[in-house]
C-alpha cells in the first residue's frame, strides 16, 4: 500500500525555523522525483520545492527561494524540508506528494505531474 507521511509541522515565531519530513513506503522511492507544496485558507494549493530521483536537482518557488532547503535519504525513503527565516505568510498546511516520473520538468509545481500526496502537516508562523 502507497503511503507519504509528512510530519515536523507546528507553531513557530516569525524568523523561526522548521524542518519537515516526508517518508515513503510502498513504492520504489529512489525512482521519482518528489515534491512539496502547501494550502493556505482560502487559497490554492501551490508549488513550493520539488527534488528528483536521486537528490541531485532541486528547484524552489520564488517565494520560499534563499530560505527553503530541500533534501533526500533515499536510504531511508525520507525527504525533508528545511525551512528558515520562516514569515507569517508560509503559514499553510504543507503537503508532500509523489511524481509520476524522476523529474517532471520546468514546470513541476503543476499538482496533476503528482498521482499520490500525503495528508499533510499544518506550519503556523505567528508572533
Amino acid at each position: 500500500q502507497l503511503q507519504l507521511v509528512e510530519s515536523g509541522g507546528g507553531l513557530v515565531q516569525p524568523g523561526g525555523s522548521l524542518r519537515l519530513s516526508c517518508t515513503g513506503s510502498g513504492f520504489d522511492f529512489d525512482d521519482y522525483a518528489i515534491g512539496w507544496f502547501r494550502q493556505a485558507p482560502g487559497k490554492e494549493r501551490e508549488g513550493v520545492s520539488i527534488i528528483n530521483s536521486s537528490g541531485s536537482s532541486t528547484d524552489y518557488a520564488d517565494s520560499v527561494k534563499g530560505r527553503f532547503t530541500m533534501s533526500r535519504d533515499n536510504a531511508k525513503n525520507t525527504v525533508h524540508l528545511q525551512m528558515n527565516n520562516l514569515k507569517p505568510e508560509d503559514t499553510a498546511v504543507y503537503y508532500c506528494a509523489k511524481g509520476r516520473s524522476g523529474w517532471p520538468g520546468s514546470k513541476w509545481y503543476i499538482t496533476v505531474l503528482y498521482d499520490f500526496w500525503g495528508q499533510g502537516t499544518q506550519v503556523t508562523v505567528s508572533s
